[in-house]
């Protein structure tokens, strides 16, 4: 099959091409920046750029767009910017994606997009969760929220299948070094300590970036075409535990030092993968432990490279 992703180029974008190539599929890279491999094709295109974007994506039998503002720091810097990367980006994709008669495309979401949803009465909310308009979010989640939809509106509309993906919290090689775990190598490598906000109990379902992007190869299934699903970690991990990991994993005797928490982060909401699980036959294969052994030592051999820190863990 010929499939495009856009964002290829990124964190999540590069391991989701790794896993439909090593599939077998004949896969464009679209996007500005070159991929991190050289053996699949590559078009220089913005999702912004809707000519280009019609030129990039003609004759592709499926669509993953991934292209996005996803730093939410970034969101607060420039909200305008990102709603038009996230929702005007994802227009495009799909405009082109009809145009060419691309038989689906499948969209990067997020379980953030729970934090709209009010209070469950289940313990895990899953895909049929209602979301409610007033419920307190960041512009981020409403991006995602609206991209959604457009998928929703083109397949009404004009019959253009998708699927959409709704990611836990991705970690692994190639992440961004503004998420808590290259963060805190960082600091650990610096000499510095690491900081945890409150008592350090507050915690996020990791998910591996190679397992994450399994599941993409597996959504071009024909049971997938218009649904949704949670793709998230098993294990809900603490903020305490990924220190004490990085210091474990780093041979670090540096301290934790907690700090007051923070307000208005989101809390989380306990999300359930199990129609991925049924439906895709999608799990998370690799534990945290085992996730961790494999991304630290890429983040110090990365920063080292860099020459962004002097290295001490002692």
């Amino acid at each position: 099959m010929r499939v495009g992703v856009t964002g290829g180029a990124g964190f999540i974008g590069s391991h989701v091409v790794d896993a439909l190539a090593a599939a077998g599929h004949d896969v464009m890279v679209i996007d500005p920046r070159r991929p991190h491999r050289s053996d699949v094709a590559h078009m220089a295109v913005s999702v912004l750029n809707e000519p280009a974007l019609a030129e990039a994506t003609a004759g592709l039998d499926a669509l993953f767009h991934l292209a996005a503002v996803a730093d939410v720091n970034d969101v607060v810097r420039d909200p305008v910017a990102a709603v038009d990367l996230n929702v005007g980006g994802t227009a495009r994709a799909l405009e082109a994606a009809h145009r060419n008669g691309i038989g689906r495309v499948i969209l990067a979401s997020t379980v953030w997009v729970y934090s709209s949803v009010p209070a469950p009465d289940a313990a895990a909310v899953d895909e049929r969760a209602c979301f409610s308009l007033g419920t307190a979010r960041h512009i981020y989640t409403s991006s995602k929220l609206a991209a959604e939809m457009l998928c929703h509106d083109y397949w009404n509309m004009y019959q253009l299948p998708f699927t959409i993906l709704r990611y836990g919290i991705p970690y692994g090689p190639r992440m961004r070094p503004s998420l808590v775990i290259p963060v805190f190598v960082r600091k650990v490598l610096a000499g510095e300590p690491l900081t945890v906000a409150g008592d350090g109990t507050q915690h996020r379902r990791f998910v591996y970036v190679e397992d994450l992007a399994l599941a993409h190869v597996l959504a071009l299934n024909e049971r997938a075409a218009n649904q949704t699903y949670n793709l998230d970690g098993r294990e809900a991990i603490t903020i305490l535990r990924i220190a004490e990991t990085v210091l474990r994993l780093t041979g670090s005797q540096r301290p934790i030092q907690f700090v007051p928490a923070r307000s208005g982060d989101y809390a989380g909401t306990e999300v359930s993968s199990e129609r991925a699980r049924v439906e895709l036959g999608w799990e998370p294969e690799i534990d945290f432990d085992e996730g961790m052994r494999r991304t630290v030592p890429w983040l110090i051999e990365r920063f080292v490279q860099e020459g962004s820190v002097a290295v001490e863990t002692r």
